[in-house]
C-alpha cells in the first residue's frame, strides 16, 4: 500500500453547532493529530444510523478510531438500573450510541483495526455485551479521582500492565503513567474481552481481545494517549502500531 491508511475516526454530537446553532458533530483535534503524527490520514464519520453507510465507510477505511466524549445510555447495558444510580449518569449521545454499535458490528464483520480511547473503550465493551460501573465515587468508595479534567494533557496515576498484552509490547513497560478525565468505567467484562491493565483500584484501563486473531488490531484504553504523545513517545506507539497494523491488513485486501 502506498497510500496513507484511511483511519475512520468517530466523532461527538453537538446539540447546537457553532454555524446555525444546530446540531452538529464535534471531535478535538488531538485525535486526528495524533493519526497523522503515526502515518494515517483520518477522515470522520458523519452523524448517521444506516447500517448501510456506516458498512460502506468501513470498507473503504483502514481502520476505525472510537474517541471519548459524554455516557453511554444505561438502557444498553442495564435496563433495570436503580433510579439512585441512574441520576448519577450524566449527558448522553443517543445517536452516537447506535452508529458506535454498528462500527463495533462492521469491524468485527469486516475485521479491520480497531482503537478505542475512554467513552470508546466503554463502548466496546457495551457493544459487545458487557457492563459499566455509572459512577466511581459511588460505586467505589476509596478509588482514585479518576475526573483530573485539569491535568488532562498530564499522568496523573499509574496502570499495572499485565506482561503478556498487546500494550506491554507496544510499550515495553509494566506501568504506565496516564491521564483520566472519566467518571465512569467498564464493569462486568464482554465475554470476547480480557483486561490487560489496571490502575491501583481496580479500575479497568485497557481492554485486548482473547483471542487476538479474531481482528488484525484491537487495543481499547481508558485514559487519552492522543493528549499525551507530545510528552512521551510511548503513547504515540500506541497509534504508530495501530497504524501499522492498518497497512498490513490493507495490503492483504488488495
Amino acid at each position: 500500500m502506498n497510500r496513507q491508511p484511511l483511519i475512520l475516526v468517530s466523532p461527538s454530537m453537538e446539540k447546537k453547532g457553532t454555524e446555525f446553532s444546530d446540531a452538529s458533530i464535534s471531535l478535538s483535534n488531538r485525535y486526528t493529530d495524533a493519526v497523522v503524527a503515526a502515518g494515517g490520514l483520518p477522515v470522520i464519520l458523519p452523524s448517521t444510523s444506516s447500517p448501510e453507510l456506516v458498512a460502506e465507510m468501513v470498507r473503504r477505511s483502514d481502520g476505525v478510531l472510537l474517541t471519548g466524549g459524554d455516557d453511554i445510555q444505561p438502557a444498553l447495558y442495564d435496563k433495570n438500573m436503580p433510579k439512585e444510580l441512574a441520576a448519577k449518569v450524566g449527558s448522553l449521545e443517543p445517536e452516537r450510541d447506535v452508529w458506535e454499535a454498528l462500527l463495533v458490528k462492521e469491524v468485527f464483520a469486516q475485521r479491520k483495526p480497531i482503537l478505542s480511547i475512554c467513552r470508546g473503550h466503554q463502548m466496546v465493551n457495551v457493544a459487545l455485551g458487557g457492563t459499566l460501573i455509572v459512577d466511581i465515587p459511588t460505586q467505589l468508595p476509596g478509588a482514585l479521582n479518576h475526573r483530573q479534567m485539569d491535568r488532562k494533557m498530564e499522568p496523573v496515576h499509574d496502570v499495572a500492565v499485565e506482561s503478556d498484552s498487546l500494550l506491554a509490547k507496544i510499550t515495553g513497560e509494566k506501568t504506565l503513567g496516564v491521564n483520566s478525565t472519566h467518571h465512569q468505567a467498564v464493569d462486568k467484562l464482554a465475554g470476547a474481552l480480557r483486561c490487560v491493565a489496571r490502575s491501583s483500584d481496580g479500575v479497568v484501563e485497557a481492554l485486548e481481545l482473547k483471542e487476538p486473531g479474531l481482528l488484525p488490531f484491537f487495543l481499547a484504553v481508558q485514559f487519552h494517549p492522543e493528549r499525551l504523545i507530545d510528552g512521551n513517545p510511548v503513547f504515540l506507539r500506541l497509534f504508530k502500531s495501530f497504524i501499522t497494523a492498518c497497512v498490513q491488513n490493507g495490503q492483504k485486501t488488495l
